[in-house]
């Protein structure tokens, strides 16, 4: 007889009076596989003779060979029609009747199942037939039916150990795993008959899709009693089952003592390191198959791919794709889904089309895969054109599922996307889809991610059962994505629907309190993770740090960050960027290098929030070492790591090396032209940012609100008042670009800075929205420059009403007084400014020498070396005393005597930094200082004629912009 890959017919494999049912021994990877039984259809007890076989084989051949070839109805037919053939014997109609159930079984074909059930209930000498039962059982279950494989055993006079196998099998398939359980204690409890090595594994099934180890563990114990434990079929189940429950040691622990071992056992222990995040441990164990001289599966390779995927290990997926081709298991189609689903999810979209494009097999993953690659890259039209084209595919095994609309959604993200996401949720709504919870969630998800608050509360309200996964999906759109306040609200509301919070929930929480800066509450909900036992949560413990640096309270955050055990590299990611926000450039760079001695990897956003503390420091020696580091660590071709690098040369006044660095990018998007551009306007150079502007615009791209920040800052700096209007007209008339406060807080410091005062005061007046404290404090700080108490004191009156808890506001105030002389008022401000116990921020200066930040203080003379500073400057104030350098004490705001004001001048920080930079630094070195507040006019005089009395260039960031000094000129023009 031809060879086929159906189970050979019943006759071939008699051994008891009461045969045992069928079962395929082929499992797929992701189903606990039976034990070694005999193939289990017996029918006649005598041998037949030769030439009797010989009559029969024609009858029996072909049915087996319409089935092979997926012709049902036609076997079904055949058999139907030969019924009352008297030629053809019981015992092999029953195995071609048993062949055809298993066809249909694996074909998942119920219909014609449910026409040879019709035909057996018909046949009177069948109808009761323990092997057909049992056949009929796992037909129905393989079909998706065990209410039908249930009706059939119900249904029997009476039944045997293997039609009880039969359905636990048919309940676990199908994960009505308590059911199966349930099944099981009902066959241990009501019958004589003793499990065995096939309904072992089916119950330890059970335990694991329940996550229930404590029963797992009783079924072990049982498994052990009965001597089955040694079974490789029952090991199996256990490595599967301990695993996928995250009880590693156990699963190992059976896995080392089973005396037999397959393929199986390796992929089952490979799954449970994988589910558990052990990469490492996983590939070890395929180089440990390897060594014992097993062959890889297509269940090997699709476990191991997803490992690769989710830790973004392109080059073990690229090895595991060599060893697929070697295998030839690249046309498997799982297998070929999987490595599609493994380049997209590892950035490599490219990769993932050429093998989705090679493929011609596709089913519905293969679709959802490519759908979510596209999505996940925020490629817009790309998703919509594969959905578009999904659709149109005429296999019936390709539709648009629940699974393609989740992977849809991520790809609205923006407000631009909103018409689209309206579209696919119209879409869902017409196919049913939207009565899914997950979908649903999703739904809500995504239209707070699109800015349409309202349509996710409608989503969310239309959700007839809400779970806390509900609540989430808006609580967290809503702290997220513009309205804290209400995602508290609807916290308090799923509290009162009698619903916990569960880890997410919490986390929104912390992010909602964050945004909205309510502290006191946050505690609350702190002492609360605390009383439940939820602080060791990384989820939650990352959450109270963010919530601690928002809140301005580092000390809180450092705290918390040292207590945690573990710390994962977004722990480290959230303290980095903590420091960089608050300003605390020092404290970046030391916990930076502290994170590197622990052996931690740094990836893009650490090392982006590592340029930010080089930026505000202007530390270019240690900017440069990073630059080296995450060139050598692959980092650089990350759009916001290339920016930070651009920003970091251009604060640290080294825009000849920022220009280089943006010349040498291959694919410059708006983001790194913005960069470049703000770069240059810091620098003073508003001709180059022009000229920038206009090559950019040529090479096609749209500049937006960012662009013109950048453009209005560089007209600011060197006074181009008249083209800084221009570019603020345009922008709404010619770019459709609607101004923002950022924009008119530029054009109004640039009038104020020109002396046109009113001008400024009349745009502040006509601008669309109420302006803020940093437009009035500019416009104050002009009135102080350019005298205008009258206006300074109506404006000062504003700022003190706005923000009076802020002490800047009321130093610019004091100094409006003191620049006109007006000491009473001055000592009223500064008393008011006392009252509220507040204190002015002293002037302080960084340098960078030898990858080391140094800080000086206004007035500090506890420096460790601070008396061979004090000479230095001494000898400085020498040589450019003779180049014309007089002490301006007006910029002394203080009611002292001249030599007193001169000496207060002495201990500026910048002149401290720079006096120990010409003690340190090499003949001829540039001198970069940074300073926290505007240099003042006699430091800027005092630096200019420094540059030209030791010849070299120094150059100065304040608060405002860059000085390069040079020769006895400033990049300024004396105009800051």
């Amino acid at each position: 007889m031809a060879s086929v890959s159906v189970t050979p017919p019943v006759s071939c494999h008699y051994r008891h009076n009461q045969p045992p049912p069928t079962y395929s021994t082929k499992r797929s990877h992701n189903s606990i596989p039976p034990p070694k039984a005999p193939l289990p259809f017996s029918t006649a007890q005598t041998q037949k003779p030769t030439n009797s076989l010989q009559l029969q084989q024609p009858f029996l051949q072909h049915i087996t060979n319409l089935c092979e070839s997926g012709n049902l109805p036609e076997a079904l037919a055949f058999l139907q029609n030969d019924s009352q053939n008297v030629s053809v014997s019981a015992p092999e109609r029953k195995d071609a009747i048993g062949v055809l159930l298993q066809v249909c079984g694996r074909h998942k074909d119920i219909e014609i199942g449910r026409k040879v059930h019709h035909m057996i209930l018909e046949l009177t000498q069948f109808r009761n037939d323990f092997v057909l039962n049992t056949r009929l059982i796992t037909m129905y279950s393989l079909c998706g039916s065990p209410l039908d494989s249930r009706s059939v055993f119900d249904g029997l006079e009476r039944n045997n150990l293997f039609m009880w196998n039969a359905l636990v099998s048919a309940y676990a398939r199908n994960e009505l795993y308590h059911d199966a359980v349930k099944t099981f204690v009902g066959l241990v409890s009501e019958t004589e008959f003793q499990p065995d090595s096939f309904t072992l594994p089916c119950v330890i099934k059970a335990c694991s899709g329940l996550l229930d180890v404590g029963l797992g563990r009783e079924v072990h114990g049982m498994a052990v009693k009965m001597a089955l434990v040694s079974d490789v079929f029952v090991g199996n189940a256990l490595v599967g089952m301990y695993g996928k429950c995250g009880f590693l040691e156990d699963a190992v622990r059976v896995f080392e003592k089973m005396p037999e071992r397959n393929l199986v056992s390796w992929n089952s222990m490979i799954r449970g390191f994988s589910e558990n995040g052990l990469c490492i441990e996983s590939y070890g164990l395929l180089r440990e198959i390897l060594v014992v001289g097993l062959l890889p599966d297509d269940a090997t390779v699709v476990t191991l791919l997803p490992v690769c995927a989710a830790e973004g290990d392109i080059d073990m997926g690229i090895a595991i794709h060599a060893l697929v081709v070697k295998l030839g298991l690249s046309e498997e189609l799982m297998v070929s889904n999987a490595l599609m689903d493994m380049y997209a999810k590892c950035g490599y979209l490219s990769d993932a089309v050429f093998l989705f494009g090679k493929n011609n097999n596709r089913n519905v993953v293969t679709w959802n895969s490519m759908i979510g690659g596209f999505s996940r890259e925020g490629d817009v039209s790309g998703t919509f054109d594969l959905l578009r084209r999904m659709q149109m595919e005429e296999d019936e095994n390709v539709k648009v599922n629940e699974v393609t609309i989740l992977n849809v959604l991520p790809a609205c993200l923006e407000e631009d996307e909103l018409v689209s996401l309206k579209e696919i949720h119209g879409y869902s709504f017409k196919h049913g889809f939207h009565d899914d919870e997950l979908v649903a969630n999703a739904f809500v998800s995504a239209y707070t991610k699109c800015g349409s608050l309202h349509y996710a509360q409608h989503v969310f309200f239309g959700i007839e059962k809400k779970t806390v996964s509900s609540f989430n999906a808006l609580i967290g759109g809503l702290a997220q994505n513009g309205d804290p306040r209400m995602a508290l609200d609807f916290y308090f509301e799923m509290k009162d629907s009698g619903l916990d919070p569960d880890y997410f929930s919490i986390g929104s929480l912390f992010l909602a309190c964050a945004h909205l800066k309510l502290l006191q509450y946050g505690k609350q909900i702190h002492a609360c993770v605390l009383r439940n036992g939820l602080e060791r949560d990384s989820f939650i413990a990352i959450s109270l740090i963010s919530l601690y640096i928002h809140c301005g309270k580092i000390f809180s955050a450092c705290e918390l960050f040292y207590r945690m055990e573990g710390k994962s590299l977004v722990c480290w990611n959230t303290m980095l960027s903590g420091y960089s926000q608050l300003g605390l450039p020092d404290e970046a760079l030391h916990l930076f290098r502290e994170m590197i001695s622990d052996g931690v990897r740094p990836y893009e956003i650490a090392i982006t929030s590592v340029f930010e503390a080089c930026s505000q420091l202007s530390a270019l020696r240690l900017g440069k070492e990073l630059h080296c580091f995450a060139l050598k660590a692959n980092l650089v071709d990350d759009m916001f790591v290339e920016c930070s690098v651009l920003d970091m040369y251009a604060k640290s006044g080294c825009m000849e090396q920022a220009q280089t660095v943006f010349d040498n990018l291959k694919d410059k998007d708006l983001a790194l032209w913005n960069v470049v551009i703000a770069g240059h306007g810091i620098n003073g150079n508003a001709n180059k940012v022009l000229e920038l502007f206009e090559e950019m615009q040529r090479l096609g791209l749209k500049p937006d609100g960012f662009t013109f920040i950048g453009i209005l800052m560089a007209c600011n700096h060197v006074g181009m008042v008249s083209v800084g209007l221009k570019y603020l007209n345009e922008m709404q008339g010619l770019y459709r670009i609607e101004p923002k406060l950022e924009h008119y807080a530029c054009a109004v410091d640039m009038l104020g800075r020109a002396g046109q005062l009113e001008e400024a005061l009349k745009l502040v007046n006509d601008m669309p929205e109420e302006p803020d404290t940093r437009i009035w404090s500019s416009l104050l700080s002009s009135c102080r420059s350019h005298g205008n108490l009258e206006m300074g004191e109506i404006i000062g009156k504003k700022l003190l009403d706005l923000e009076p808890e802020k002490a800047e506001n009321y130093v610019l105030v004091s100094n409006l007084y003191a620049g006109s002389e007006k000491w009473d008022d001055v000592k009223r401000v500064r008393q008011r400014m006392k009252a509220f116990g507040l204190q002015k921020d002293a002037g302080q200066s960084w340098i960078e020498l030898g990858g080391k930040v140094y800080s000086f203080l206004a007035g500090d003379n506890m420096h460790p070396e601070y008396v061979e500073i004090a000479e230095m400057w001494k000898r400085v104030e020498k040589k450019i005393s003779k180049l014309g350098y007089k002490p301006n004490t007006s910029c002394v705001l203080h009611e002292l005597e001249e030599e007193e004001k001169i000496e207060k001048l002495r201990g500026h920080s910048e002149k401290l930094a720079i006096s120990f930079g010409l003690l340190k630094m090499s003949k001829g070195s540039t001198i970069r200082v940074s300073k926290n507040l505007r240099i003042c006019l006699d430091c800027h005089n005092a630096a200019k004629l420094i540059s030209k009395a030791v010849e070299r260039e120094i150059i100065v960031r304040d608060n405002k912009r860059f000085h390069h000094f040079k020769h006895g000129i400033c990049s300024c023009s004396d105009y800051w």
